[in-house]
């Protein structure tokens, strides 16, 4: 069977084409309407009095790589109805063909609305560039904010967390129904109050996962005290974690002397441990100065007006925070120790045929990486106590939640010095560890034996953040829902966030997110 292709096929409906003009890089098509009458759009009566006539240009899809411009002629009619206010009234396509006061037709609209959605203003201006429809990146934007989006189904699962538009200067807030896997809100800040009369509007919902902040948590207990709160599973690993880092930190004093590093010999130090033990120094004159206003009972806000340090600086010092000699960093080495280790053992001591060694295993790192820790191993062997320094808090920490059979020798001297000397922060790694495993096995029953185990340990003040939070803690260990999905929504939006270009406003980020298909 043979088929026939019209010029009028390409066109919308309800149009008839009169000419079609070919140019190299656009197509123009001469058309009218196909109607013999309109209605009124006052009244809504139908009249077929011809007024007059006039031309408009309506841009519609490409085809074949060019361009097309609609040259329409469109006709006004002349109302008959006496008691009509409108005399004249132009032709009216129908919204899904042209709509008013359009340069579009319809069709095209809703791609550039999705390629708006899609790619924001910039990129989607270029991409369409390339499409053959020319757009610019304010008209994208335009298109965004012009379209309502429709309410979306009253979530009866959300998850509630904040955002940052600027880290440390101003936050967001984002709820996503965790059934639907949507983000269904943004809220401007994170402020209770914002949170709360949001949520007073949604009665419906049941079940509220949040993270550990008390805003959130003081919201939805005004708001819907009928709802459960679960705590954000991640955030109480990850709290339990830092808050047995803390412990480590307050007893690094203990930790330098069973490891036999109370005094450091600044002979056997490489030229950027020295500049750290200056540092350190320093810190500790800071630091006495701070101890002894405390201990005369002045407040942090007198010790930071008569000191002149930050009130973090001020707490951190109370807290025993601030007590590591060397920051040790990750370093690239840090897969290769366990070779290096057995090569040094087994009497290989030149740095630079260990690193020509390495790079034939693989490794990426330059000479001097290689050669300075050969330097600070030969150091250490020569130094009387044994090792030439501490590790760091944060380095102790991860030696002593890992496997034996995944430390060096050195490491696992260390540790099991720590071990035998302070066996209250052996007692505080094994309440974190026994916590985690109740997170994972999801051991309800073990909530209230961990707590009293935990209050007289280094790790008491999670203890009694746990306490505080009992209910959303006990709803996090047996429940289903977490807010992990409203933390991969957040990554969404931050990345939708940049690709703006710094025009991420509230209503664009909310078209775009909560309102994409």
């Amino acid at each position: 069977m043979r088929a026939y292709f019209q010029p009028s096929d390409l066109i919308p409906a309800e149009l008839n084409v009169e000419a079609v003009h070919h140019r190299p890089d656009v197509i123009v098509v001469t058309a009218h309407g196909q109607s013999r009458g309109c209605s009124c759009p006052e009244c809504g009566t139908t009249s077929h009095r011809v007024h007059s006539r006039y031309a408009r240009i309506i841009t519609d899809l490409p085809c074949a790589g060019r361009r097309i411009k609609l040259h329409l002629t469109v006709r006004r009619f002349v109302c008959d109805v006496v008691h009509c206010r409108r005399k004249i009234f132009a032709e009216r396509f129908g919204d899904g063909v042209i709509r008013p006061m359009a340069r579009r037709t319809a069709r095209l609209e809703t791609l550039v609305h999705h390629l708006a959605l899609a790619l924001g203003g910039r990129p989607a201006a270029r991409f369409a560039d390339r499409l053959g429809l020319p757009v610019s990146n304010d008209t994208l934007l335009r298109t965004v904010r012009r379209y309502d989006r429709p309410p979306p189904p009253p979530p009866s699962v959300i998850g509630i967390d904040d955002w940052a538009w600027r880290r440390n200067h101003r936050y967001g807030t984002i709820i996503c129904d965790l059934e639907r896997r949507k983000t269904i809100a943004l809220l401007p800040d994170r402020e209770p109050s914002t949170a709360k009369a949001w949520l007073v509007e949604q009665p419906q919902i049941e079940i509220v996962a949040r993270d550990r902040g008390g805003g959130y948590a003081q919201a939805a207990a005004q708001a819907l005290p009928q709802a459960e709160q679960i705590a954000d599973r991640w955030h109480l690993m990850e709290n339990a974690s830092h808050a047995f880092l803390d412990a480590v930190r307050k007893s690094m004093r203990q930790v330098r002397m069973a490891v036999g590093t109370a005094t450091v010999n600044p002979r056997l130090l490489t030229a950027a441990e020295r500049l750290q033990y200056e540092g350190y120094l320093r810190r500790e004159e800071t630091n006495s100065v701070i101890r002894g206003l405390v201990g005369d009972g002045v407040s942090i806000k007198e010790i930071m007006r008569r000191t002149g340090h930050s009130r973090k600086l001020v707490r951190s010092v109370i807290r025993g925070q601030r007590t590591d000699i060397f920051r040790v960093r990750q370093t690239s080495l840090e897969p290769h120790l366990p070779w290096l280790e057995a090569q040094w053992d087994a009497g290989s001591r030149n740095g630079a045929e260990l690193w020509r060694q390495l790079r034939l295993a693989g490794f990426g790192g330059g000479l001097r990486v290689v050669t300075e820790w050969a330097t600070r191993r030969r150091r250490a062997e020569k130094a009387e106590n044994g090792l030439g320094h501490a590790p760091a808090a944060r380095t102790i920490a991860r030696l002593m939640t890992l496997e034996r059979n995944n430390l060096t020798k050195a490491q696992t001297m260390t540790v099991a010095a720590i071990e035998e000397h302070l066996p209250d922060l052996v007692e505080a790694r094994d309440v974190v560890e026994s916590f985690h495993e109740m997170l994972r096995r999801k051991s309800r029953n073990d909530l209230d034996s961990w707590i009293d185990r935990a209050e007289t340990s280094l790790v008491a003040s999670f203890a009694n953040g746990v306490i505080r939070d009992r209910a959303a803690v006990q709803n996090a260990i047996t429940s289903i829902w977490s807010n992990g999905q409203t933390e991969g929504q957040i990554t969404k939006l931050k990345l939708i966030k940049r690709q703006m270009y710094g025009r991420g406003k509230l209503d664009l980020l909310e078209a775009r997110i909560v309102g994409a298909p």
